[in-house]
């Protein structure tokens, strides 16, 4: 094992382009509130970058890719990152060790992240600081070790996740659906409209995702060879045939498509090609594309609308689904001389244990998160309330939990 310059030069611009997804998304999210809780939806994504950091340095990295324990998480060998440094590690054979760990960091802020969109306009700042520290612990550092952890519970099925469709995606979507029924509704949901008051921002963030997603995808390859162009290739691809899929189902729906759900597209198309970027041949990207924007469109409107729930930025509907049908995906088009990783080949060319194993790691990230994240918050509610007043919701959580106005030169518009 031997440190490749060339290699290191690429995940640390990797690491940086993932770092930057989340204020993306910050403003991906915070376009699509309203003006008066646009700057607590930007704090609710931009804070993590803080949180998240110094708990990976302390406990994180350690209980993700620390010594297995159980296949559920890892030991605290590595706590404060004692002994990462600059030799390389079997996880990432060319680059420091340190390096390998850092990229890892990004996503460990930019995931928990992805659930405050179903939580918008209703919950106290102080308990979503304790969410997120304790969802990092008990279900961020459990899954980043099950899946890609050595010796961990969903990696030793055979099950692949190349850049976390499970880890970060469903994961996260799962969670905000629960926890959004655990907080209850905003005040007047279902009875007045809640309409994104700046759209710009929300293409803003959506084009800083899609940039930073190439770190994301590529730079899960971990070095800078054919694998990385390839995954770049396929996610590119994916959001691509998504944006245009999505854009496709509005003119037929509505007549007109929206600069909105044109972002909604390529995002979902980010989402659905994550775990399957380095696994699948490039033509079957654009259809994986394509077909996620149907089925996040359905969930987003008709699913959502039946049962009722408040997922109010549709992370649940977005990263939950999305991530979902992009393991299925995986399971259907990848490919072994793609990235031998994969211990078979997919659906399509005539093996089935590959699908099989990718829906066995689905439905135990489903239910290890879902259980958790419902755990969490009722441990949480008895100490603590973690619900606005109504009062405080109507005046919107810029001023009651922040004291601060985005715009204050408007006045008794909102």
């Amino acid at each position: 094992m031997e440190i490749n310059f060339g290699d290191s030069s690429f995940i640390l611009i990797c690491s940086a382009l993932v770092l930057l997804m989340t204020p993306g998304l910050a403003f991906f999210y915070g376009g699509m509130v309203r003006r008066k809780n646009v700057l607590n939806t930007l704090m609710s994504s931009f804070f993590i970058c803080g949180l998240a950091s110094v708990m990976w340095v302390l406990i994180g990295y350690s209980l993700a890719f620390g010594d297995n324990i159980g296949g559920v998480i890892g030991g605290l060998n590595f706590f404060g990152f004692n002994g990462v440094g600059g030799d390389p590690s079997s996880y990432a054979p060319t680059i420091p060790h340190e390096l390998f760990a850092a990229f890892q960091m990004m996503f460990a802020i930019i995931t928990p992240a992805l659930i405050t969109g179903s939580l918008v306009g209703r919950m106290r700042f102080s308990a979503l600081f304790i969410f997120i520290a304790l969802w990092s612990i008990f279900v961020y550092y459990p899954l980043a070790h099950m899946v890609w952890g050595s010796g961990g519970l969903i990696n030793s099925l055979g099950a692949v996740d190349f850049a976390g469709g499970d880890v970060v995606h469903i994961s996260s979507g799962v969670s905000g659906l629960v926890a959004c029924i655990v907080l209850g509704k905003r005040r007047g949901y279902g009875m007045m409209s809640y309409k994104p008051h700046n759209i710009p921002f929300v293409v803003l963030g959506a084009a800083l995702l899609w940039f930073g997603w190439f770190g994301f995808n590529a730079g899960s390859a971990l070095n800078a060879g054919p694998l990385a162009v390839h995954a770049f290739m396929t996610t590119n691809t994916a959001a691509a045939s998504a944006l245009l899929s999505w854009m496709l189902i509005e003119k037929i729906k509505h007549g007109k498509p929206t600069i909105l759900g044109a972002a909604t597209g390529a995002v979902v198309g980010l989402v659905a090609i994550t775990p399957a970027a380095g696994f699948v041949p490039l033509w079957s990207s654009i259809i994986i594309g394509a077909i996620v924007s149907p089925i996040c469109f359905f969930f987003m409107t008709a699913v959502k609308s039946k049962f009722g729930y408040d997922d109010a930025l549709d992370a649940f509907g977005c990263h939950g689904i999305g991530g979902v049908w992009g393991g299925i995906a995986t399971g259907l088009f990848g490919q072994t001389a793609i990235n031998s990783v994969a211990q078979w080949n997919g659906l399509f060319f005539g093996d089935i244990k590959l699908l099989i194993a990718q829906i066995e790691g689905i439905a135990i990230t489903i239910v290890f998160a879902a259980v958790m994240t419902f755990i969490i918050l009722k441990v949480m509610k008895l100490f603590m309330t973690i619900r606005v007043e109504s009062a405080e919701e109507a005046d919107g959580l810029d001023v009651a939990e922040h004291g601060e106005t985005a715009y204050p030169a408007f006045t008794g518009l909102d």
